[in-house]
Order: C-alpha cells, then sequence, then structure tokens
C-alpha cells in the first residue's frame, strides 16, 4: 500500500495550478481521489458549468432577457435535467454525464435543485431578500457541492458504489453556503462588470446603496462606507457557516477514508484564505488583493495535508 507522502505528491505533480482558473477549487480538491471518482466530478462539474455559464454568458450581454429569451432558455435547462439518467446513445456528452450518476448513484435531486435556481437566473435580475438569496443557493451552490460531498462520501464494495447513510445536502449546506458568500465577495467587481449581482435589495436599502452604485465602485469609483457595512456583514454571515462547516468536519473525522476527508478539508482551506483576505475596512476588493496565486495555493494545499500527516495519517 502507498505511503500518504507518495500518495500526496504523486497528486500534487498531476495538478497544473496555472491551468487551473474560473472556480477550481472542487477539482483541486477532488484531484486526491481515484481517477474514476475524480473523472466523475469533473464530468458532472463540467455540464453544471456549462449551463451556469450559458445564462451567465448571455447576461453578460444584457441583464434582462425578453420573455421569448426566457422561455427558451428555461426549456432548454429543463430539458437538459429531464434526459440525465436516460439511454442517449447518439449524445456522448449526455451518455457520459447519465453513466456517472447512474455508476455513481448520484441522487436526481441534487440537479432537479440545480436547474430550479438556474430559471431563477434566468426569469430574475437579482433578489429581492437574503431569504430569496438563500433558497437560491440550495440549488447553485449547495447542488454541485451535494454531488461533491456525494462522491466522497460514497463507499466502494464489491466493485459498488454503496451511498453514505446520512443526509448528503445537510452534511453540503454549510460549506456551500459559506463558499458561496466568499467567492460573490471575491468576483464582486467581475460579475459587476458582467451585469451580476449577488447582493438583494434588503441588504442594499439598508446600507443605502443601489444596484447603480455597485457597478460605479466596481468600475473604480470611491467605496463608500455602505458597501463596507455590507461587506462587513457579508463576512459576519460567512463566519457562522464557517463555524458550522467545521462543525461538520468535525462529525465526518474518522467516518470516511482519509484521502476523501482531505479533500474536504482542501475545499474548505481554500475558501478559508479568500475569507481571511476580506478585509471590510481597508480593502478594495479587487482580484489581485482576493484571490490567490497559483504558487499560493499549491501552498494552501501543502500546508493542509501537513496537518494531515501531523496528525499520523499514513495511508489512504
Amino acid at each position: 500500500m502507498k505511503s500518504f507522502d507518495k500518495i500526496v505528491n504523486d497528486t500534487l505533480e498531476k495538478i497544473d495550478f496555472y491551468k487551473l482558473k474560473d472556480h477550481p477549487n472542487i477539482l483541486i480538491a477532488a484531484r486526491f481521489w481515484e481517477d474514476d471518482r475524480y473523472e466523475a466530478a469533473r464530468t458532472i462539474y463540467k455540464f453544471m458549468r456549462y449551463i451556469d455559464d450559458m445564462i451567465d454568458d448571455r447576461k453578460s450581454i444584457q441583464t434582462k432577457l425578453s420573455c421569448m429569451e426566457q422561455k427558451i432558455f428555461t426549456d432548454r435547462v429543463n430539458s437538459w435535467i429531464d434526459c440525465l439518467g436516460l439511454d442517449t446513445p447518439n449524445d456522448p456528452i449526455f451518455r457520459e454525464v447519465s453513466d456517472t450518476i447512474n455508476k455513481f448513484r448520484i441522487p436526481f435531486h441534487f440537479f432537479y435543485h440545480f436547474a430550479r435556481s438556474m430559471v431563477y437566473d434566468i426569469t430574475h435580475n437579482g433578489f429581492s431578500t437574503f431569504e430569496d438569496f438563500l433558497d437560491y443557493t440550495e440549488g447553485a451552490s449547495n447542488g454541485p457541492a451535494s454531488v461533491f460531498v456525494h462522491l466522497c462520501c460514497l463507499d466502494h464494495r464489491d466493485g459498488d458504489y454503496i451511498p453514505f447513510d446520512g443526509n448528503i445536502s445537510e452534511i453540503a449546506r454549510p460549506c456551500a453556503i459559506f463558499s458561496y458568500l466568499v467567492h460573490i465577495i471575491r468576483d464582486f467587481r467581475k460579475d459587476q462588470l458582467n451585469n451580476l449581482n449577488y447582493f438583494p435589495g434588503d441588504i442594499l436599502a439598508k446600507n443605502n446603496l443601489s444596484a447603480g452604485m455597485l457597478k460605479d465602485i466596481a468600475c473604480g469609483e470611491k467605496i463608500p462606507p455602505g458597501f463596507r457595512n455590507l461587506l462587513r456583514e457579508y463576512k459576519s454571515i460567512a463566519g457562522i457557516y464557517k463555524s458550522e462547516t467545521e462543525k461538520m468536519l468535525k462529525s465526518l473525522e474518522g467516518r470516511l477514508v482519509p484521502r476523501y476527508y482531505l479533500s474536504l478539508r482542501i475545499i474548505f482551506d481554500l475558501y478559508l484564505e479568500i475569507y481571511e483576505r476580506i478585509d471590510p475596512e481597508k480593502g478594495n476588493f479587487t482580484a489581485e488583493e482576493l484571490v490567490p496565486t497559483p504558487d499560493e495555493t499549491r501552498e494552501i494545499v501543502k500546508a493542509c495535508i501537513s496537518v494531515f500527516r501531523d496528525q499520523k495519517i499514513l495511508v489512504m
């Protein structure tokens, strides 16, 4: 059996931190699994990313979709989700996704929740309340996160994959919301320039802000106190979910094969680094300020691994 150091060193050599971009944390963490389970994560991530990008790319041109466009995009998303798991031999993309779902016994409700949030994106421009936003995260963030956690928690027995005895969506939720809040702050300027706004109306109003003011800030205008108050509140809320994620990770200690537990720690630590860089008092909230470089990302992963080494988990 390979030693912990051997597996980790081999895995780190496989990861090209300079080529990964656009929210790669899931794929960095999943790379520490066996190849077939990693390929399952990559396949599902690519499928969900394609749908999300299709909508975001359209909104980057013009925020509001026409009634006809809304129907076309909604029908397209729903039809793609409805085809999952079906025998589609003439469509290589759907065949790969469906084969992955069937082999790894991924629950369909993760995809239904995801589709519901994508349809919300198509038919709405932002959120009225923070509660609306949290409901949206159930699909947009917790959908993909639940797939990741499901793959982490699967037991491989006698050539078959056995689902974890627990509520995967509940396990995934705190880290899903924590990471989503963090990456909304991380991507604030880029999102605004692409006509995407994840700050709900009730929180904007409370801080005397408007959607137009957010766009001005993203374009380089002076940051007003209200925006710093908003990000202070978002970081505080993220801190609550950070604590819940730490409790969740503690509850899973000893229940998973170490390499899968390690991947959960890695994805959390990667977002934790960004969280700790958020400075509501003096920050400018640019990508240069908040996004770790490829070399820094590699060091975060290595630091997480060193914790396992210190805990003397020697085989995976």
